[in-house]
């Protein structure tokens, strides 16, 4: 993540999804709804995007930095890229550097033909095979754990690109959701945790791929299920084939899609996203209730759990805090002097709601602490009497390794404080985070299995459920620190 040399209004103090991708087979204007899928995905990937297009003779791909609304929002672009398929990605690099060389999706031309690749998520042996590729002649043009993928399809002795895509799975590790495009297949997989989200649906007799339901809903697409863990799909003019290359594991699903990342009005892997934050707002009522006036998120992803944690105290809910959802990409030069001020970007206090109140602030993480810190000042800065801060997940203490962009564990709050020591730093008159337990619950669940939990929650645990084969030590290396070396 890049917040230099402006102050981003992308708070740096947050998880952020590495990507988001889509896909679209068998319907004119392929390239429109492909980019109308990626802005409902937009808040998966705000760095880059692109789209490749196959128009029956040529592909047609267009990739740029920055949103989808300032890239794909031109007609006249659209235009330029004819077919009735498509694949796009929204990027947030976690691997790999910020350019667009490394802007997805990749296009190659291989011996069979074209084929143009999107990938969510993150290849934990990218750094061994890309070793492996280079020393037997494979030249990368990015540094992204992507193209190690492009490349094992490359040069599989396969005679059929199903073939060529199911060797290339088999020799990666990680967690992903890949679409792909060739001139007469749309290819879909999942990881065999399922760890990151993939579903398919369905617009007339196309076919569409997506990151999440909420991109099926903004072109009127149905939905028709959620891609499987460990399934390729594979899309052409004989209609859907499914294959399951890997043998069938415990599926492992990344349990923060429901706590943050996922748009709430999307439903992942059966569960309307809503719905959970709101469940996992009322078990955290549950776990640690105080005395107090006024429920306030905050604003927008701590919404919900704020809801369901006020419905299930009896304590009012209000906006205390109101986000300015204006902010550009980039703002000023970040004096000292203005990047204290950087959380008033996006957040200030309604004073007439706070003002001698004993507040409960719902937010939901705590990464560095930075942000807490600035959002407590404020809330008492307004009047509030007291300050409750209460956490929809709990204690982050490990980095992720599988797509999600997280700083090392020496930055990570949690990682080198005690709830207390925690609470002291920022302010707060209370801190509590629900337990693992109880988010489990709220899931559903009776609780965490501990033989074999049911999502994948290494972010909390510290329990990785995918070989970290290229880290020598997952407490303290970085996704970024991984591959430096490769660009």
């Amino acid at each position: 993540m890049t917040t230099h040399p402006f102050l981003s209004p992308h708070d740096p103090d947050k998880f952020h999804e590495e990507c988001g991708v889509f896909g679209v087979y068998g319907t004119e204007d392929a390239a429109a709804l492909t980019a109308l899928g990626l802005h409902a995905l937009q808040h998966r990937g705000q760095e880059a995007a692109g789209i490749v297009s196959y128009d029956g003779k040529r592909f047609h791909p267009h990739r740029a930095m920055g949103l989808v609304g300032d890239i794909f929002g031109d007609s006249e672009v659209i235009r330029t890229m004819p077919g009735d398929s498509a694949i796009g990605h929204n990027r947030y690099s976690t691997a790999g550097e910020t350019v667009l060389r490394n802007v997805q999706p990749l296009y190659a031309d291989y011996s069979f033909g074209g084929l143009a690749l999107a990938h969510n998520g993150n290849l934990t042996n990218a750094r061994q095979l890309r070793r492996e590729l280079v020393r037997t002649g494979s030249l990368f043009q990015s540094t992204m754990d992507t193209e190690v993928i492009q490349h094992l399809i490359a040069t599989s002795r396969e005679s059929r690109l199903l073939d060529r895509f199911i060797a290339a799975l088999r020799a990666i590790d990680g967690a992903y959701s890949l679409v792909a495009l060739s001139r007469r297949k749309l290819i879909g997989a999942r990881d065999p945790l399922g760890v990151r989200p993939l579903v398919l649906g369905q617009l007339g007799d196309a076919w569409i791929l997506a990151s999440e339901t909420c991109a099926l809903d903004i072109i009127g697409a149905s939905y028709v299920r959620d891609i499987e863990p460990g399934e390729l799909i594979v899309i052409d003019e004989d209609g859907l084939h499914s294959h399951h290359p890997s043998p069938p594991v415990r599926k492992r699903l990344c349990i923060f899609e429901y706590i943050y990342f996922a748009r709430p009005d999307s439903d992942v892997d059966g569960t309307n996203v809503y719905e959970a934050r709101k469940a996992i707002g009322a078990e955290l009522a549950r776990e640690s209730s105080v005395e107090a006036d006024l429920v306030i998120p905050v604003p927008d992803s701590g919404v919900p759990a704020a809801i369901g944690y006020a419905a299930e105290a009896g304590i009012p809910f209000e906006l205390g805090l109101i986000r300015n959802h204006y902010v550009g990409r980039t703002f000023i030069e970040p004096t000292d002097e203005i990047r204290h001020l950087g959380v008033r970007l996006k957040h200030n206090a309604n004073r007439g709601q706070l003002k001698g109140k004993r507040v409960v602030l719902v937010d939901d993480s705590i990464v560095r602490g930075t942000t807490s810190k600035k959002i407590v000042e404020m809330v008492r800065a307004a009047g509030a009497s007291e300050v409750h801060v209460r956490i929809s997940s709990p204690p982050t203490r490990s980095p992720c390794f599988y797509g999600i962009d997280t700083p090392e564990a020496s930055e990570l709050l949690a990682s080198n404080h005690d709830v207390e020591e925690i609470r002291k730093l920022i302010s707060a008159d209370s801190l509590a985070y629900i337990s693992m337990d109880g988010l489990y619950r709220a899931m559903g669940e009776h609780g965490r299995d501990n033989d074999a939990p049911q999502y994948c929650d290494a972010c909390f645990s510290g329990e990785y459920p995918i070989a970290l084969t290229d880290f020598t030590d997952g407490d303290n290396v970085s996704q970024m620190s991984l591959l430096a070396e490769l660009a």
